[in-house]
């Protein structure tokens, strides 16, 4: 039986692979059908594949997606041209007069071989603290800064935040208090603390931490880093300290009359020396020995006698009489 198996697939596969004539496949001669590949047959029975000599090349455009894709590399420049350049970064809202002739800087080297480079994180909290000089470089936000410079908090210390109209915002070494930060192991863990209480209870600034300082950010574009106010109260010693426009505003670190004279330009930035302000100024010229009718001069000096005090009584501006070296509220009849 075997044996007669062993003929009998040889008999079956010499009838497979041999030519017929008759048929239509130049292999075994079995019949033809249309092949899966254009312009080709394919044998029933071998499935061996030759190519239709009655075939004609048809000559074909390019693909539906090669035109699709040609459609959106125009629709491309043709936004890009029309200036909405922010919208492909995400900040299509809100942007100054700047940040917007910023941007169509960055367009025109985009459009012109794709010189410059932006890659700017998305960041859904503050949308608006993109900011580029004239060198289309991303500007610092930072308006002020808090630094931990000792770890040994005793009690009684203050960060305040200020804003002319906003009003003022406390923040001590409370830990009792919603608005009261803990003293961490290190520096950098009450740097943190810190952070994230001004973050949950602020509504001027944002904080970021970078070790054991803390970076404050204006939250809208609408204020003026000018009149912003940080003021930091420590008096059991030197282990918290601010700082602003690179200046100490530390009473203890003011040791001449010309270091007391450029924190004063930082406070007259804006024209107008709030409470905390005035507050520091009045420490700092106790640290120096400066008086009342010096410390006049050298406002006048820097900003004439159109400098305005906030009133403490009633909060509206007090004007400044250089007799008397002191400023006076009209509204609520007080010297200041």
């Amino acid at each position: 039986m075997a044996g007669f198996d062993i003929r009998k697939g040889r008999r079956e596969a010499a009838e497979n692979l041999g030519f017929t004539e008759e048929g239509d496949c130049p292999r075994c001669g079995g019949e033809k059908q249309p092949s899966t590949m254009s312009g080709y047959l394919c044998c029933s029975k071998c499935q061996y594949e030759w190519k239709d000599p009655d075939s004609v090349a048809v000559t074909r455009g390019p693909p539906d997606d090669y035109r699709r894709d040609a459609e959106l590399i125009d629709e491309f420049k043709k936004e890009m041209e029309s200036g909405h350049l922010s919208s492909v970064l995400g900040i299509d809202k809100g942007l100054s007069g700047k940040q917007e002739e910023s941007l169509k800087r960055l367009e025109d080297k985009w459009m012109s071989g794709m010189s410059g480079h932006f890659n700017a994180a998305e960041e859904a909290r503050k949308p608006l603290m993109i900011s580029f000089d004239d060198d289309d470089n991303i500007v610092d936000t930072t308006v002020g800064k808090i630094h931990i410079v000792a770890n040994g908090f005793d009690g009684g210390e203050e960060i305040r935040l200020e804003y002319p109209g906003k009003g003022t915002e406390f923040f001590a070494y409370d830990e009792a208090s919603d608005t009261g930060w803990r003293r961490g192991r290190s520096a950098e863990d009450t740097a943190r603390s810190i952070t994230n209480v001004i973050n949950r209870h602020s509504n001027l600034v944002f904080a970021n931490q970078d070790g054991a300082t803390i970076n404050l950010e204006l939250r809208s574009e609408e204020f003026d880093a000018a009149s912003f106010v940080i003021f930091v109260d420590d008096p059991g010693g030197t282990d918290i300290v601010a700082e602003k426009g690179g200046v100490s505003m530390d009473p203890r670190d003011v040791t001449m009359l010309s270091d007391y004279r450029t924190v004063v330009e930082i406070v007259l930035e804006d024209g107008i020396i709030s409470p905390s302000e005035d507050q520091m100024l009045w420490a700092m010229r106790q640290q120096l020995g400066i008086d009342d009718k010096v410390h006049v001069q050298i406002v006048m000096q820097i900003f004439g006698t159109h400098a305005l005090k906030e009133c403490t009584v009633c909060g509206k501006m007090a004007e400044l009489y250089a007799d008397y070296a002191a400023w006076y509220c009209g509204e609520c009849e007080n010297w200041c």
